[in-house]
């Protein structure tokens, strides 16, 4: 499922720029996996390189139209897409009260559970 949405996300992103120049695209796939890179005049690039058990990682990276460089790292295994990069969401901090609430909890376990 993930390779076929990175290939969408590659085939969108060429239809929509129509105009950018491939700078250098390189493919080594081997029998114990592959490596890729990918770059346009624009300023995008992907480097991404997999393993004979399915696993994936990678970098990419454009430029915003305000001119700040983003870049998004991810690693797609076992454990499922884990992207990161300073551009994605990030959750609030837990408040006060509830890490109390939670050390106190696992300090004093129930009677009742084995």
């Amino acid at each position: 499922m993930f390779k076929a949405l990175l290939i969408c996300t590659i085939v969108g992103l060429a239809v929509a720029f129509p105009n950018v120049e491939v700078i250098k695209d390189s493919k080594d796939v081997r029998a114990d996996g592959f490596d890729a890179y990918l770059e346009t005049d624009d300023g995008t690039s992907e480097t991404r390189s997999g393993d004979v058990h399915g696993n994936i990682q990678g970098t990419i990276s454009w430029v915003s139209p305000e001119g700040e460089h983003i870049d998004i790292k991810y690693v797609a295994d076992e454990h499922g897409y884990q992207p990161s990069g300073a551009l994605l969401p990030t959750p609030p901090p837990v408040p006060e009260a509830i890490v109390k609430a939670l050390a106190y909890l696992a300090a004093h376990p129930s009677k009742d559970s084995h």
